[in-house]
């Protein structure tokens, strides 16, 4: 299971805000291009993103299920991104200081990704999962220092 960790400078219950509005999905996770849909009660155990991935016009509807979440701590999600399959994300969340460790751990599960040797996936699920804590850390650290999140 590829395994990425990022400091974020904001609190465990600021980055869980982020994680817990179904609709920002896209905006930090890489490779979803946009979301159609959020179950109510998003993040509750058994609640659904349906988003698409790609780029337009070879966009691919799928979602992603919420498998646990302990707010502020932990979310548990099966992903699917099919052709290329089906995978485990869990994120955890831990206060260091002022901000949050945020760990993302992820491996396919199903799919023709599990063809590709571990280390190879752990290398690409790496370089992806350094970015998506990224982009989940600007949404954070925006909304903790009070900046419209619909500001340029």
């Amino acid at each position: 299971m590829s395994t990425t960790t990022r400091t974020i400078h904001a609190t465990p219950d600021a980055v869980f805000d982020v994680l817990s509005d179904g609709w920002s999905y896209s905006q930090w996770v890489v490779g979803a291009s946009r979301v159609r849909d959020v179950t109510p009660g998003w993040p509750a155990e058994g609640s659904h993103i349906h988003h698409s991935v790609g780029a337009w016009p070879m966009l691919i509807d799928d979602a992603t299920t919420v498998r646990a979440c302990e707010r502020p701590a932990l979310l548990e999600l099966t992903v699917r991104a099919w052709p290329s399959g089906e995978g485990i994300v869990r994120i955890s969340c831990r206060p260091n200081g002022a901000g949050t460790d945020v760990t993302m751990e992820e491996d396919a599960t199903k799919g023709p990704a599990t063809l590709f040797p571990k280390a190879a996936r752990d290398l690409v699920l790496d370089r992806r999962n350094r970015e998506s804590l990224q982009r989940l850390a600007i949404l954070a650290e925006r909304a903790s220092a009070g900046v419209d999140r619909s500001a340029p």
